[in-house]
């Protein structure tokens, strides 16, 4: 079991899986989730030469629970560090839901070594709303949440489960996704709080390396509305536009690999 410590003693789980040379690929799974969400992806990037690199974000997962910084701008500075720690030159990021906020954050730390940046459903560059931003949530709606979060974990799970998909993906699909959900400490729900304080709008511009959108129309999460503007707002973007929910990597599989392996193909 691979680990690396990111804060004192406490250390990030990570799986690094060697490819045929080409650009290397960073998978950040969703709040709350774990690398095993990616196992719908991992494969066909592996297929087309990629090294991958997935982990379990601070308090998620098999990565320690304990942590004291479950930010964005920390778990975004244990990207670079494991892309430190395995010596790439180069990565692509790749970010789902909260892990396109803590992408952007990575991107912009990684400079010149980001090849690129795809956004899955990523929540950036506000997950809340502000009077120049009718996006996401609103702060009270967001710590509406964490409160039922807080008072009924299991149960909220499974409700948050139910409205991840658009496209009816399976009982199986839905259970597994809820027992990741519970692998995750209370300490990260701090993280969700995080992703409600930040604004990347300023840093947008920083990001040179062409960026991917990836994007469900049915998407309760990250508005298609909201993908649509972000478009606008990084430097080299396409978007590319599924008829799912949050989860196109799992509700479009064959859709979505073709789009993310094209963007990758052209990168090199």
């Amino acid at each position: 079991m691979a680990t690396l410590a990111v804060e004192d003693t406490r250390s990030i789980y990570y799986e690094h899986y060697r490819g045929a040379g080409a650009v290397p690929v960073v998978l950040i799974h969703g709040w709350g989730m774990s690398a095993r969400v990616w196992d719908y992806v991992i494969p066909d990037l592996l297929e087309a030469g990629h090294d991958v690199v997935v982990f379990d974000d601070r308090g998620c997962g098999r990565s320690d629970k304990d942590f004291e910084d479950v930010s964005v701008d920390a778990i975004g500075s244990d990207v670079v560090a494991l892309v430190d720690h395995l010596g790439f030159s180069a990565v692509v990021v790749n970010g789902w839901s909260h892990g396109g906020g803590v992408a952007t954050d990575a991107g912009i730390k990684l400079g010149d070594r980001l090849a690129g940046l795809v956004l899955t459903g990523g929540a950036t560059p506000r997950f809340t709303q502000s009077p120049d931003w009718p996006h996401g949530n609103t702060t009270e709606g967001l710590e509406e949440l964490l409160t039922a979060l807080r008072d009924d974990r299991i149960t909220f799970f499974e409700g948050l489960v139910q409205s991840v998909c658009h496209v009816d993906v399976g009982k199986p699909v839905l259970d597994w996704m809820w027992r990741i959900f519970t692998e995750t400490a209370p300490s990260a729900d701090e993280s969700l709080r995080d992703l409600g304080r930040i604004d990347q709008r300023s840093d947008l511009a920083k990001l040179e390396a062409p960026t991917l959108i990836l994007a469900g129309r049915h998407d309760g999460f990250v508005s298609i509305e909201q993908a649509r503007e972000q478009a606008n707002l990084f430097p080299k973007t396409e978007i590319v536009e599924f008829d799912t929910g949050h989860a196109p990597f799992i509700e479009a599989r064959p859709a979505y690999r073709s789009a993310l392996l094209a963007f990758l193909g052209r990168i090199g």
